[in-house]
């Protein structure tokens, strides 16, 4: 997913850009629910959403939606509103389908550092799988994105940095364990995105 429109540039149908949102947020909702069972924490605008809701109690499905409204602004003025649609689509989809998994998946314990793992990797699957067709899941996503699209500098490391400094911000929530485990599983879910999100690899649209 990149602005690299050359001559093998192939664009995406809608029925393909609907079953990528659909594939994609259902792999980052597991991913999440996996982190949030487990009392660990990620980062970008999810994991400040975590952490208000381990502060607060309130709905994290809720505080996700609610805390990535400000970014629709930037995305409509630097992305465009097919981009910025889609976006908002996936940011209501993922915060849906994680209130509604619970109702269909009982998960009584999770090990947290298969929970780091696991949700990482599922996580940067499925931001892969959303960032290929013109989206994103809100927040940072948003900036990474376009930053990489203006000026080539890439998401996933990028991504990483602003990740662990919100991972870090909640110290005071979690063990020092968990502290390091939760930085491993935003490093996997950045790792995925850097080794497979890199300008001009992709030329689907």
């Amino acid at each position: 997913m990149t602005s690299t429109h050359n001559s093998d540039a192939k664009k995406h149908s809608l029925f393909e850009d609907i079953q990528a949102i659909i594939t994609g947020t259902l792999s980052v909702a597991m991913g999440l629910l996996l982190l949030k069972e487990a009392g660990l924490l990620t980062g970008g605008t999810t994991g400040l959403a975590i952490l208000i809701h381990y502060s607060t109690g309130i709905s994290f499905g809720l505080i996700l939606f609610l805390i990535n409204l400000p970014f629709y602004g930037l995305a409509i003025k630097q992305m465009g509103w097919p981009f910025t649609l889609k976006t908002l689509l996936a940011v209501a989809w993922v915060s849906l389908q994680i209130e509604l998994i619970p109702l269909w998946i009982d998960i009584h314990s999770v090990e947290p550092l298969f929970a780091s793992i696991g949700g990482g990797l599922l996580i940067g699957i499925g931001l892969l799988i959303v960032f290929r067709h013109q989206a994103s899941l809100g927040g940072f996503n948003i900036l990474v994105i376009y930053l990489q699209n203006r000026f080539g500098i890439r998401a996933g490391k990028l991504q990483m940095v602003m990740d662990s400094i919100i991972v870090f911000a909640g110290i005071w929530l979690v063990s020092p364990w968990l502290l390091m485990i939760s930085i491993l599983g935003a490093v996997v879910l950045n790792f995925v995105l850097t080794v497979n999100h890199k300008p001009g690899r992709y030329t689907g649209f």
